[in-house]
């Protein structure tokens, strides 16, 4: 799928995504701030304003009013937040584009962040926290991120702590974004059934006179580690959930495309190995997965799974039996052919919607600073080879490098962390 990219004289940049067969158009705006912006005080700032920019604007006085336009032409809509970027997007039919288009840059530029909004929006986010605490298959991922950075923002939770949020003020609100909801740091995407000229008329219009002004940056992250190390949450669960992971490299690495096929072949669909393994030959877990996060500064290649309680230890080493085939082992020239098709096809099949396209190129745009149309995506990922695999399994696949968060019935870290070894 072909796409223009521009940029305003103010250094906001525009991504246009013609669709003419699809029906659909979807408007997100992404921003280049998240946790990892943030300082400890104000921590979950990010987030707790992305909530607040839907309770209100100068145009459209409540989160009501808001929600009944949007719902009035059939739209979905909502907003996210990450440790790097915090989006908002509606997505509808195609004739309706002005109107969406209308209400996204609205929330974006002129919320007003109402004082009783905001102080009845601080239980909701409260129990927003308790609801992911009371996740372990998604708070273990907090965890994961705790135990590998410490007390930096990249170790911090994105929705930050209760204490943060209920001490949170208007005025930081408003200072968060003056700071950060900058022209430079935003992104303007469309995809869809449109035209490039309406949508460039449209951005132009709303955004094109906005002053350019500096943007607050990130502090760099930390990513060392001397020895293996354990995390343990303890609670009263009939399944066990772990993260067991390792520090890889950042977004504007070229070993990506190979621990994609890494990650693929050892936890993607049910005929990976990790799969058959815990799945159908030992019966121990629903779920098991691996993947690669990478952001611009660091990376971690970590894999997830829920197991019965009295078989931890004996499911974590086998995993880690199976990453260490990796390094002496290369992949059968047919498994590697499937991990590669595997990825292929599911990026194609992810990529029949508007938001898939607009999140696709706007995603790399705020990390990388560089897109690949999904053709470059494929093509690199074909060039991988078994050796590149085993190279980069055993850069990454190192005892010292090893992490393990884990939620469940027990309380002693050092029985863990103890058989951490390659």
């Amino acid at each position: 799928m072909n796409y223009t990219r521009t940029k305003l004289k103010n250094g906001l940049r525009v991504i246009t995504v013609p669709m003419k067969d699809n029906p659909t158009v979807t408007v997100l705006v992404l921003v280049e701030t998240g946790s990892k912006y943030e300082t400890k005080e104000k921590n979950g700032i990010s987030h707790f304003l992305e909530h607040m920019c839907f309770k209100g604007t100068e145009k459209r006085l409540s989160a009501h009013a808001i929600s009944a336009e949007l719902d009035g032409i059939g739209s979905q809509y909502n907003a996210f937040t990450g440790q790097e970027y915090t989006g908002y997007y509606a997505k509808s039919d195609a004739t309706h584009f002005k109107k969406i288009f209308d209400v996204v840059s609205d929330i974006y530029l002129n919320s007003t962040f109402p004082e009783l909004e905001m102080h009845k929006e601080k239980g909701v986010i409260v129990e927003e926290i308790n609801m992911y605490e009371d996740m372990p298959h998604r708070h273990v991922h907090d965890l994961f991120a705790s135990l590998l950075y410490g007390d930096q923002p990249a170790g911090w939770n994105i929705a930050g702590s209760r204490e943060n949020v209920r001490a949170m003020t208007r005025e930081d609100f408003v200072e968060y974004k003056k700071a950060h909801y900058v022209p430079k740091a935003t992104t303007v995407i469309v995809a869809g059934k449109v035209k490039e000229k309406e949508v460039a008329k449209e951005i132009e219009r709303v955004f094109g006179s906005l002053k350019s002004t500096p943007k607050s940056d990130k502090l760099p992250v930390k990513d060392t580690q001397s020895k293996p190390a354990a995390l343990v949450e303890y609670k009263k669960t009939d399944q066990t959930h772990f993260v067991l992971g390792v520090r890889s490299f950042d977004a504007y690495d070229k070993r990506n495309a190979t621990l994609a096929v890494l990650a693929t072949i050892l936890g993607g669909g049910m005929s990976s190995r990790l799969f058959i393994k815990l799945r159908e030959e030992l019966g121990v877990a629903y779920y098991v997965r691996a993947s690669n996060d990478a952001s611009t500064d660091h990376g971690t290649f970590q894999i997830a799974a829920g197991v019965s309680n009295e078989r931890v230890q004996e499911v974590v080493g086998e995993i880690l039996k199976e990453c260490a085939r990796f390094r002496t082992e290369l992949v059968p020239k047919e498994e590697l052919a499937k991990a590669k098709e595997y990825l292929a096809g599911n990026m194609k099949l992810e990529l029949e919607s508007s938001d898939a396209w607009a999140n696709f190129y706007g995603g790399q745009e705020v990390q990388r600073k560089k897109i690949e149309r999904p053709e470059d995506v494929e093509k690199r990922i074909r060039k991988v080879t078994a050796k590149d695999i085993q190279t980069v399994a055993r850069e990454i696949f190192v005892t010292k490098n090893l992490n393990l968060a884990l939620i469940g019935p027990f309380e002693d870290e050092k029985a863990f962390s103890s058989k951490l070894s390659f």
